[in-house]
């Protein structure tokens, strides 16, 4: 696995800041946000794309397909798979994904046009660096993997479909390995401005560090983020006649839709629980096999608690005996980025018997059940052998993974 996330730049900074409790918000610093309702968003920090890239290659890239390299690079690297003589790189493919894609681009070039004298001088690279499939190119690309390649676009949901993707991909055969996950970079003028005119960001300029505030009965919106996670998931078989790490198994996943809005969630979290009884049926597990669940728990007035009652309309009374977190009290919303990190701290959690925290929680809200253990505050070690990361997007669409602990 591999993450470049605001809370650290690769996996294990990524997990540990998790388990401190750090928050990854503040002032905004890549372009003046001054005149913004919220002028605070989880940036990425002390990142220099010179280290990993140089200005030639620099050229070909948004931003958002840059994290993409830095974080499947830091995947491949940690998996070893490279190093495996017997690969087969046709059949390893690249399924990486993007909510928006190369926002910044876009932003660039149209404004370059507009504030210019009418002659359309763009870019070169600018489609391509634009477009959301490109990351998954580049990363096919550069490791020479020649299997099953595309995107996958569902607003916040997208990484977590990735993952979805490549897990029934090589459940049927159709590839050894992938490596998936998505990447993120809307921390930009025309992202704040437009998650702001839908009322959707918090707007806690006053205190950005603790604005991220899942089930909390004071949240006013989520707050941006920004970056990158990257898996390489593979058949168990292969994985094991090369000796690969493994971390957890992928064994079920629930995919469904509200139809019901736009942007708002279906209000009783039907669908939400239909998602993960999917995932929980493909896996051949029972309700009380479930020990934690990574919610999608953005924060936002509306979101947070068709989730809960989602969870309790599919746990029944076991809703009770399990731990639940949103990571995103953290790391902010990453987007099309969100589920393949908070996968990653899924997987994380099964691995090492311990549940990230929910940070930022100062008063309960009377409208959740404040039975349900939200993790609030600090970490809690507890045998987690079965868990489901939730993630949802825009549009109604519900990805609900299921992890398992891996026993050889």
């Amino acid at each position: 696995m591999g993450a470049l996330t605001p809370i650290g730049n690769n996996l294990n900074d990524y997990w540990n800041a998790l388990l401190a409790g750090t928050s990854g918000a503040a002032p905004i610093t890549r372009f003046d946000a001054s005149k913004f309702k919220t002028q605070f968003a989880c940036e990425l920090k002390n990142f220099d794309i010179s280290q990993y890239m140089d200005r030639k290659e620099l050229r070909k890239h948004d931003f958002y397909s840059q994290y993409g390299m830095v974080a499947s690079d830091e995947a491949i690297a940690d998996s070893g798979i490279l190093d495996y003589a017997g690969l087969d790189k046709d059949r390893v493919g690249v399924i990486w994904a993007s909510g928006i894609g190369g926002l910044i681009s876009l932003f660039h070039e149209v404004c370059d046009f507009a504030t210019g004298d009418g002659t359309p001088r763009f870019n070169p690279f600018f489609i391509p660096k634009m477009i959301a499939d490109i990351a998954a190119g580049h990363i096919s690309i550069k490791n020479g993997f020649r299997g099953p390649n595309f995107a996958t676009v569902s607003a916040c949901a997208s990484s977590a479909n990735a993952l979805a993707e490549a897990y029934m991909y090589i459940r049927m055969g159709k590839a050894d390995a992938f490596v998936c996950g998505g990447s993120e970079a809307a921390v930009t003028p025309a992202g704040i401005g437009g998650f702001n005119s839908m009322h959707a960001l918090s707007t806690r300029n006053d205190d950005p560090a603790t604005a991220s505030r899942p089930f909390d009965k004071d949240r006013d919106g989520f707050v941006l983020g920004e970056g990158a996670g990257g898996l390489v998931v593979e058949d168990l078989a292969h994985a094991k006649a090369r000796g690969a790490k493994i971390y957890a198994e992928i064994v079920g996943s629930g995919l469904t839709a509200d139809a019901y809005h736009m942007t708002s969630p279906q209000p009783e979290g039907l669908s939400v629980a239909r998602a993960m009884a999917l995932a929980l049926e493909d896996s051949h597990a029972k309700p009380e096999d479930v020990d934690y669940i990574n919610t999608h728990g953005t924060s936002t007035p509306a979101g947070d608690l068709p989730e809960v009652l989602g969870i309790k309309r599919f746990l029944g009374e076991h809703a009770y005996k399990i731990n639940i977190s949103s990571t995103k009290s953290c790391t902010g919303h990453l987007l099309g980025a969100a589920g393949a990190i908070e996968a990653i701290a899924t997987a994380m959690a099964v691995k090492n018997d311990i549940v990230p925290p929910t940070i930022n929680h100062f008063t309960d809200d009377p409208d959740l059940d404040n039975k349900i253990n939200y993790t609030f505050g600090t970490p809690q070690k507890r045998r987690v052998d079965f868990a489901l990361s939730n993630t949802f997007g825009f549009g109604g669409h519900n990805v609900s993974m299921a992890f398992r602990k891996y026993a050889e």
